[in-house]
């Protein structure tokens, strides 16, 4: 468990800054054409809290997300293949429908992470500060803006890639850990 900690934490660390610039760079009208321009834009305008303002954003939907997402697939594994055996149908079937559980219940987070990410011009017109900042501050300004839908905006979007990606690793995992434990088995019997 520590060891997943450390690692979320890490991983956001690192990849909080590349989040932000992706982000910025597929705005709709976005004023940067290259990496390394938004890079030192954002840096030398904002300074390098614009690339952790969404960090503890990032954080706090992981951990939810991935709750979710284990809960959802134990229990499809247990509805699909009560047995436990290896059975690439149900890890897949399991894996999108808990990446697409997970990705929804967890938008909102990815809404704000968003914002606080962009700092969408519109959004900044509406809040006081000029900056948005904080998860609380994040939240406040999305409902200001567009009410609990806005919440929910990229809802579909946000499952549909996910689906993929959760029945691709849950796959994957489950081959590995079966050829693992078949070999572990071959090598007793062996003895």
């Amino acid at each position: 468990g520590a060891a997943g900690c450390v690692a979320t934490l890490l991983h956001d660390a690192a990849m909080n800054p590349a989040e932000v610039v992706k982000q910025r760079m597929q705005m709709y009208n976005s004023p940067y054409q290259r990496v390394m321009d938004c890079v030192r834009a954002v840096w030398r305008n904002e300074g390098a809290g614009a690339f952790y303002r969404s960090y503890t954003t990032q954080l706090t939907m992981n951990i939810p997300f991935q709750a979710i997402h284990f809960m959802t697939y134990e229990f499809l594994q247990e509805q699909l293949n009560p047995h436990r055996q290896y059975n690439p149908g149900s890890h897949v079937v399991s894996g999108a429908c808990a990446g697409a559980v997970a990705a929804a219940a967890t938008t909102p987070l990815d809404v704000c992470k968003t914002l606080l990410n962009t700092q969408e011009s519109l959004a900044l017109s509406s809040n006081i500060s000029g900056h948005i900042t904080g998860m609380a501050n994040a939240f406040r300004t999305v409902y200001q803006v567009g009410g609990v839908t806005a919440y929910f905006r990229g809802v579909q979007a946000r499952v549909i890639f996910q689906m993929p990606s959760t029945a691709i690793a849950w796959s994957v995992y489950e081959f590995f850990k079966y050829i693992l434990t078949k070999r572990q088995e071959e090598r007793r019997a062996g003895k």
